[in-house]
């Protein structure tokens, strides 16, 4: 499954760096640092089995999103949705104008379960607001290329704000800054390297959650405990931050990753991976992975072996968090939630009345633990629904997500 991904945080020291970058027209990164000012973050040497540092890792950034674990969020206690943590507002009162609106989304793709239920939740999303006349979508089918191209043809589609939801962070990066000359510009889900979108939203970010994940299994696994990283790809930011912060968390614990495997978020390929750990190392202790979409497929491979699942780390999908109380799992579950997908279209109205809206748009990040597991379990949904959805009180749940009534 590929997926989502998100700029690090744009702290007052990445910030500084990016201003600085840009007016010397040198390249940033998403964190907002030139390269050379990111190389210089990664200069410690490695620890056995985890390789070298993600070209992505920007420590100010890292420091931010683990900070933000105790802050508290500003906005309505149940709509997570539209909360924001340590928000620096930005004004838009340039772009404001009357409606009735024309919205316009550039959709990295709806390739995997994450990205569909997300993509319902817009749509409800935008059904509650009779000022948005219109939604004009494409889909990019997770090319770089066709999203490219798709931006292009949406500048001419006459859209009152440009959502844009990258493919790969780098790529995107000329297109979107092309399409900000042009239109007022939302960035979600995973990032850019250019802080031209008038917001840029998402959940606290990669760090946070692979840090969670890994600071899990180094509590859960005896000292010289042997741990599988699984990776879905490289190249996305949010992916990237994922793994650099568990790399840090591993760097300093006493734990031995054996393996960092990329699984295309393919379940066969995942089992298989899996399986072939088992064979070389006969005891797998741990199992870090940097999406829950194949945690399952990962448990399977223990339990077809006839041994015991070790800690592991997924996600608020239905089917792992059914596995986790089924098979009374060691498990924690970061998440990404899919409620973000809501965030654009209440930002983009915010925009075009002429409100202030945070320049990076910080939203909660829960996890799932054994001790609140069973408030996400949703028997009446679908196996590959995210628990984190926001959506129960959209028009048409639980059907339209594939679940039933009652």
């Amino acid at each position: 499954m590929t997926r989502r991904p998100a700029a690090a945080l744009l702290s007052a020291a990445a910030l500084a760096s990016f201003t600085t970058a840009c007016t010397s027209d040198k390249p940033v990164t998403s964190a907002g640092q030139s390269p050379a000012a990111s190389a210089a973050t990664t200069s410690e040497a490695p620890a056995a089995g985890t390789g070298e540092q993600s070209k992505f890792f920007v420590q100010a950034d890292y420091d931010a999103q683990l900070a933000m674990r105790s802050q508290t969020a500003e906005g309505p206690a149940d709509k997570p949705w539209e909360q924001a943590i340590a928000p620096q507002m930005t004004s838009t009162a340039k772009y404001k104008k009357d409606g009735p609106y024309n919205l316009c989304f550039s959709n990295a793709a709806v390739n995997n379960p994450w990205r569909q239920v997300g993509w319902k939740t817009m749509q409800a999303e935008v059904a509650l607001h009779k000022e948005i006349s219109k939604l004009t979508a494409l889909d990019a089918e997770g090319k770089d290329d066709k999203q490219i191209s798709d931006i292009a043809e949406l500048q001419v589609k006459g859209c009152d704000v440009l959502i844009v939801s990258p493919n790969t962070t780098a790529t995107l990066t000329p297109a979107v800054k092309g399409a900000c000359a042009k239109v007022p510009v939302i960035v979600f889900d995973r990032g850019v390297e250019t802080d031209c979108p008038v917001t840029f939203i998402k959940p606290i970010g990669g760090y946070l959650y692979g840090a969670d994940a890994a600071d899990f299994l180094v509590g859960k696994v005896p000292a010289g405990g042997k741990i599988l990283a699984l990776r879905i790809s490289p190249g996305v930011d949010v992916l990237e931050t994922r793994w650099s912060a568990a790399k840090v968390a591993f760097d300093k614990s006493r734990l031995k990753v054996v393996g960092v495997e990329f699984t295309d978020g393919d379940a066969a390929k995942t089992k298989g991976i899996v399986n072939d750990y088992i064979q070389r190392y006969g005891k797998i202790d741990g199992v870090w992975m940097d999406s829950g979409a194949t945690a399952v497929a990962a448990v399977e491979a223990f339990e077809d072996a006839g041994l015991p699942v070790p800690p592991i780390t997924g996600e608020d999908q239905q089917d792992f968090l059914q596995k986790w109380k089924d098979a009374g799992l060691t498990a924690i579950a970061p998440t990404y939630p899919t409620y973000q997908w809501r965030t654009p279209i209440i930002a983009a109205l915010k925009i075009l009345n002429g409100e202030e809206v945070p320049k990076v748009w910080n939203l909660p990040q829960p996890k799932i633990t054994s001790e609140n597991l069973s408030t996400y379990l949703q028997p009446n949904m679908p196996p590959l629904h995210y628990a984190l959805c926001g959506c129960e009180d959209l028009p048409g749940f639980p059907e339209n997500w594939g679940g039933k009534k009652g």
